[in-house]
């Protein structure tokens, strides 16, 4: 656990006692800082104090007494409505932080990598500490991940945090400045959240505040926006810039076509590996991740070699083209961590022959980035709040079942690809929506689902039992030629 010091014997107050807000509260406290900790839910209060959190209602506390308000990441700043929390302490001249800044403020002396972009942030940062760790380097992995960075070891000089990094979160860590800053890519997402299209972009363009050469900018081609901030910040010439894709050659980059992946840092295309060979790794968008964490690891000085060993033995993120089984010669695959339609795109453009599960809790009712991907799609199985409009989308397109619920998708799904026997069918729940109309999370979404897959009658195989079992590792032997 973090000591947080510059707070000791200070008045600090915590809103939001999710898992980050209780982390945060009980590293201030075991920091001898007086901790005065909130939140608007009753279930959420009574878990803190369970775990030893000390309560006072910041809605009827002296402000002047406070300097420092750290919230979490879902708390509104300023869209779609300002929190009143977050007003009492604006008008207090208090400053409003996340629990990331914290860590930066009290681990100045080690060196920290940030992942931001709308898809694959998560694997990227995931990605990245499996190679830093891997390779022998002192490393944390943490931030919106899922693991409270105030938890992690603290670190020496040598030390690197790889850290994942939201939009919400990007807004409340003013002083951070990273050495190396990747973004992957940006879409629409969060739009409420910043006030539009153009509060989200500038938001994710926090992660290159104050970078100064040797740090690093790390950007993804493959979207026009993100190759405009390549392009301006190049001309501005203040960090090195790196560029990165999943599908097309870029000069001074590092690059992935037709699955092989390519080191153009130094202008000598050199081919690295086949990254078809890790089923975890498939797609352009995971050759855009892989291509991403290879630039970042290169630049933290990590040996070219020791990255190419990494990226054949990384074991992939749960939830997140998570292969489950194969159950009577039908593969299965957990990505219920796809919460829009750009993230369940990338999972349809893997595989042939899929029977998709979408739905729950829609961010926007849309399915425009995987419409392209629909002559791979076999049967749709609609369910939770989104199932009506994805039907009226999906109608005369692709046949569908509106399952509403994900066990009777399941139980569909399995008994469809096996009557179909087509070669190598894939059941993928690829929701496209949040999970919260059914769910407490998409976590707990991909659990039920691995749970109901595990239930089914039926011969059960691991998912990589053998070369080529699974859909999109049989042609995954061998490196293509260069694109020299």
């Amino acid at each position: 656990m973090i000591d947080v010091f510059p707070f000791a014997g200070f008045p600090i107050a915590v809103f939001g006692l999710g898992r980050s807000g209780i982390a945060s509260a009980l590293a201030l406290q075991d920091s001898d800082a007086e901790v005065w900790a909130w939140d608007d839910n009753e279930d959420a209060r009574a878990t803190a104090v369970a775990k030893g959190v000390g309560l006072t209602d910041l809605y009827a506390c002296d402000w002047r007494e406070l300097t420092t308000l750290m919230v979490s990441p879902g708390v509104p700043l300023d869209h779609p409505k300002i929190h009143p929390i977050v007003a009492n302490a604006r008008a207090a001249k208090c400053e409003v932080i996340g629990d990331i800044e914290l860590l930066v403020r009290t681990q100045r002396w080690c060196n920290f990598i940030g992942v931001t972009g709308t898809n694959g942030k998560s694997t990227t940062t995931a990605l990245l500490g499996h190679i830093m760790q891997v390779a022998g380097r002192e490393a944390e992995v943490g931030g919106n991940l899922g693991i409270p960075v105030l938890t992690l070891d603290p670190l020496g000089a040598e030390g690197t945090y790889v850290l994942e990094m939201s939009s919400y979160q990007l807004e409340l860590t003013p002083s951070a400045t990273f050495d190396v800053a990747v973004l992957l890519n940006i879409s629409a997402d969060h739009l409420d959240r910043h006030g539009g299209m153009d509060g989200y972009i500038a938001a994710k363009r926090i992660i290159f505040q104050r970078q100064t050469k040797p740090r690093a900018a790390v950007i993804g081609m493959d979207d026009n926006i993100c190759r405009g901030i390549c392009d301006e910040l190049k001309a501005t010439d203040e960090q090195v810039v790196i560029p990165v894709s999943g599908q097309d050659r870029v000069h001074g980059g590092v690059y992935a076509i037709n699955g092989v992946l390519y080191d153009d840092m130094d202008g000598d295309e050199t081919p690295v590996c086949n990254l078809r060979q890790n089923p975890c790794l498939l797609g352009s968008h995971n050759g855009q991740n892989a291509a991403a964490a290879y630039a970042a690891a290169k630049t933290a000085g990590v040996a070219p070699h020791a990255i190419m060993a990494c990226l054949q033995s990384y074991p992939g993120l749960v939830h997140r083209q998570e292969a489950v089984a194969i159950v009577d010669g039908v593969a299965y695959l957990n990505d219920s961590k796809a919460t829009n339609d750009e993230a369940a795109a990338r999972a349809l453009a893997c595989f042939n022959n899929v029977y998709w599960i979408l739905g729950g809790q829609p961010k926007k009712v849309d399915l425009a980035a995987c419409l392209p991907h629909l002559d791979r799609v076999r049967h749709a199985y609609l369910i939770g709040e989104a199932a009506v409009a994805f039907s009226q989308i999906l109608d005369g397109k692709v046949p569908f079942t509106l399952s509403g619920r994900l066990d009777a998708a399941v139980t569909a799904a399995h008994e469809q690809a096996r009557a179909d026997k087509l070669p190598q069918p894939i059941v993928v729940l690829s929701p496209a929506c949040a999970s919260f109309d059914q769910f407490a999370s998409f976590e707990a979404r991909g659990d039920v689902f691995k749970n109901l897959v595990e239930a089914l009658s039926g011969d059960h195989l691991d998912p990589f039992e053998g070369p080529g079992i699974f859909p999109g590792t049989a042609d995954a032997h061998g490196m293509t030629d260069s694109p020299k």
